[in-house]
């Protein structure tokens, strides 16, 4: 039976995405091997406890949930979380991925939603980026650029330019907590008439830097 590494599962309103504030089931895989300057889920680089797929499947139902997020760290790393996202589709969940677009989606189970985190070159791994994936969006996916300074938010605005990512699916910037100032970034978008979704972290506003949440 599949195992899969895990750090933690927790029910939390969604902080982030399009389904931002909708109750949620966050499944966070341990592992990553990027290390973006601002990070926020540095505990799950490590540790975490191997659970079987049918543990993992259990404690999701458990809270008896709509919607369920897998995360990280970079779930796509463990090759069984390709199955754990047919399993949770096939259990009737609304699925979503948070990946940082390192690694192929290709062989993600298509009725899942992926949120891909493109890097940026504030992130300090921008080079990790697969552009290939970019071509594997569905409309009902979402591209997420976390923007560390105006440096960064010129560089997202070539790449949703260059890449036609307005037509493909909806496309998310968030200012960098602690780098980018909200309403300084929310002005650029109106400014300069982007049709792109503004983001802060809800889970932040509400309950701080905090895991678990």
């Amino acid at each position: 039976m599949a195992q899969l590494r895990i750090t933690e599962i927790f029910y939390s309103l969604q902080g982030e995405s399009n389904s931002v504030g909708l109750p949620t089931v966050f499944v966070r895989l341990t592992g990553c091997p990027l290390r973006c300057g601002y990070c926020d889920t540095t505990y799950a680089f490590k540790g975490g406890a191997w659970l079987d797929m049918q543990d993992v499947m259990a404690q999701v139902a458990a809270y008896r949930p709509k919607y369920v997020t897998v995360t990280g760290g970079e779930p796509l790393a463990q090759e069984a979380c390709l199955t754990l996202l047919t399993a949770l589709c096939d259990a009737g969940y609304k699925v979503s991925l948070e990946t940082s677009g390192a690694i192929s989606i290709a062989q993600v189970d298509p009725r899942v939603v992926n949120v891909m985190d493109l890097k940026t070159p504030g992130s300090g791994e921008m080079g990790k980026n697969l552009w290939d994936n970019i071509e594997l969006l569905k409309p009902t996916d979402q591209v997420k650029f976390v923007l560390c300074d105006e440096s960064d938010y010129r560089w997202a605005c070539e790449q949703v330019d260059k890449w036609g990512m307005i037509d493909r699916c909806e496309v998310l910037f968030s200012p960098a907590l602690g780098l980018q100032d909200a309403t300084e970034l929310a002005e650029w978008i109106l400014r300069d008439r982007l049709q792109v979704r503004f983001q802060i972290q809800l889970h932040k506003y509400l309950w701080g830097d905090v895991s678990g949440k």
